[in-house]
C-alpha cells in the first residue's frame, strides 16, 4: 500500500555512488508455500488402496505363505511419508488455516540476504544505540513466527489470486477471494469483536486498473468491475499477525504489450530490495531505483513511450498496527539525510507509468482509518460514538474498507455517523490514486526486516 508524498517535499539531483551488490540466498521452501497441492488422504497410497486393511484381513483370516515355491511380496506402506505429504498441503481456493498446515509454528523464512561488508567505521550515537537496542528486544523469536506466517500467508492467497485474474473476472470476485483466503488462513474470520486484530486484513485489497495507480477497492452498490484482456491491473494486499503487516504487491497484464512496463517495475523494486540495509542512504535507493526503472520503454498503439518513476507515491517503512511509518522511500532522485536502520520493516515498492506519471486523488473512498492523534472528547452524537467504538474496537489503527465495516453484526445505517467522525477528524477517509486516462501504471512491492546480521524479505516468493 502506497503511502503519498508529503506536500512541499524537496526533491533534487543525487550523485551518491552505488554500493556493494549483495548477494542473495533463496531457503528452500516448504510444498505449502510453492503451490496448492491435492493431495491423497492419510492411511492410503496414491493409488486409493489401503495397505493397513489388507494387512489385518491377512492376519485375521491365518493365511499361510503359498505352497508352489512362490513368495507373495508385500507392498510396504510409508505412513511417514504419507503423513507429512497430506499435512502440508493447501486447497484450490485457500481455506485451510496455516495452523492446520504448521502445527509446529516453523513457518518458512523469506528469502535471506547476507549483508554486504563494509570497510567504513560507522560510529552511533548513544541515543541511536539506545533507540536501536529497543528496536531488536521486539524483533525476537514471536515477531519472526508472526511476520513468517503473514508471509506464507500471503504467497498462498496470491498464487491463488493469479489463477483467476484473468479476462472476464469481477473486481467484486476477485476481490472477496483475496479476503476471504486471508481470513480463512489467519483462523481469524473478523466476526466477534476484537477477533480481527489478532489476525487478517493489514489494509483492504486494492485493485487498480490502467491509469487508477492506488487505493481503489469494490464496494457494495458500486458499479461491476470485469478485467478485459487490455487492462493492467495492479493487485495490491496486506497480511497482519498481532499487528505485524505484511505488504506486498504486484501487477498482472493478459496482453503482451505490457510486459516491458512490468519488467521496468519489478525491475526498480529488486533494485530498492538489493540496496537496502542497516545505515543504508535513502536517497541513494531512490536515484538508483528511478534510474533502473526509467531504462525501460513500452511501444503502445505504434508509439515508443518511456516509463516512468511516479512522483506523488512513495515506499515507507511499517509499524506495528500502522501500514505508514514516520520515513518513506521515495523511487525518484530526492534530498534526504535518512538512512534505514537497525530493525527497521520497509514496504519497498515503485510505480512506473506511460503518462505523467503524477498521481492525484479521484472520487470514491478505498477506505478509512482512525487518526489516533485526534481526541474523541468533543464528540457527541450518539451514532458517531457508537460508530467510533465499533472501529476501535475492531480495527484499532487498521486501515478499513466499507465491506469490511458492513460484515459486522449490528452495523447499518452508520453514514451519518461517519460523516461527522470524518468532519472532526477522528476518522480519515482514503481516496482513489489516479494519472491521466489512457496511462497505464504497473506496480511491485515487497516487504524487508532489516535484522542485525541479514535482511529478510519476508514476502518474496516463486512468483516474484
Amino acid at each position: 500500500m502506497g503511502s503519498k508524498t508529503p506536500e512541499g517535499q524537496q526533491q533534487g539531483p543525487n550523485g551518491s555512488p552505488a554500493q556493494t551488490a549483495i548477494a542473495a540466498v533463496n531457503p528452500p521452501k516448504s510444498t505449502a508455500a510453492s503451490g496448492l497441492l491435492q493431495g491423497v488422504l492419510e492411511g492410503q497410497d496414491e493409488d486409493g488402496d489401503d495397505d493397513d486393511d489388507k494387512t489385518a484381513a491377512d492376519v485375521k483370516s491365518g493365511s499361510q505363505p503359498p505352497t508352489d515355491g512362490t513368495t507373495k511380496k508385500k507392498r510396504k506402506r510409508n505412513k511417514k511419508k504419507s503423513k507429512k505429504a497430506s499435512a502440508g498441503q493447501q486447497t484450490a481456493p485457500p481455506r485451510v488455516p496455516l495452523a492446520d498446515l504448521f502445527p509446529d509454528q516453523r513457518y518458512p523464512e523469506g528469502q535471506i540476504v547476507e549483508y554486504a561488508p563494509k570497510d567504513e567505521n560507522l560510529q552511533r550515537t548513544t541515543a541511536q544505540e539506545i533507540r536501536h537496542v529497543a528496536a531488536m528486544q521486539n524483533m525476537d523469536e514471536t515477531f519472526l513466527k508472526d511476520y513468517r506466517k503473514a508471509g506464507e500467508i500471503h504467497r498462498q492467497v496470491r498464487q491463488y489470486a493469479q489463477t483467476i485474474a484473468k479476462p472476464g473476472v469481477s473486481m467484486t470476485v476477485l476481490a472477496e477471494e483475496i479476503d476471504d483466503g486471508v481470513r480463512a488462513l489467519t483462523g481469524h474470520q473478523g466476526l466477534e469483536t476484537g477477533d480481527a486484530l489478532k489476525a487478517g486484513l493489514g489494509f483492504p485489497t486494492g485493485l487498480c486498473l490502467n491509469h487508477v495507480g492506488a487505493h481503489w477497492t469494490p464496494n457494495a452498490g458500486g458499479k461491476e468491475v470485469f478485467l478485459q484482456y487490455d487492462d493492467v491491473l495492479k493487485i495490491d494486499f496486506g497480511v497482519h499477525v498481532n499487528g505485524r503487516i505484511v505488504d506486498s504487491a504486484f501487477t498482472v497484464a493478459a496482453n503482451p504489450i505490457y510486459d516491458n512496463l512490468l519488467a521496468a517495475v519489478k525491475a526498480a523494486t529488486n533494485t530498492g530490495l538489493k540496496e537496502a540495509g542497516i545505515d543504508a542512504r535513502i536517497d541513494h535507493i531512490s536515484s538508483a531505483m528511478q534510474e533502473v526503472m526509467e531504462s525501460y520503454e513500452v511501444n503502445l498503439n505504434g508509439k515508443t513511450i518511456p516509463v516512468k518513476a511516479v512522483r506523488s507515491i512513495t515506499g515507507h517503512n511499517i509499524l506495528r498496527y500502522h501500514i505508514h511509518g514516520d520515513k518513506q522511500v521515495p523511487f525518484i532522485k530526492t534530498k534526504t539525510n535518512q538512512r534505514m536502520e537497525e530493525g527497521d520493516i520497509f514496504a519497498i515498492e515503485t510505480f512506473g507509468s506511460t503518462g505523467k506519471a503524477y498521481l492525484r486523488d479521484d472520487v470514491g473512498v478505498y477506505g478509512y482509518g482512525r487518526n489516533e492523534h485526534v481526541s474523541a472528547a468533543g464528540l457527541h452524537q450518539a451514532s458517531a460514538k457508537s460508530l467510533l467504538k465499533t472501529i476501535d474496537e475492531n480495527f484499532g489503527t487498521l486501515v478499513f474498507a466499507r465491506r469490511q465495516l458492513e460484515r459486522l453484526p449490528g452495523v447499518k445505517n452508520y453514514q451519518l455517523g461517519m460523516r461527522s467522525l470524518i468532519n472532526s477528524g477522528i476518522i480519515e477517509s482514503y481516496a482513489p490514486l489516479v494519472d491521466v486516462p489512457g496511462s497505464y501504471i504497473a506496480q511491485f512491492e515487497h516487504t524487508v526486516l532489516l535484522r542485525p546480521n541479514c535482511k529478510e524479505v519476508i514476502s518474496r516468493g516463486d512468483d516474484y
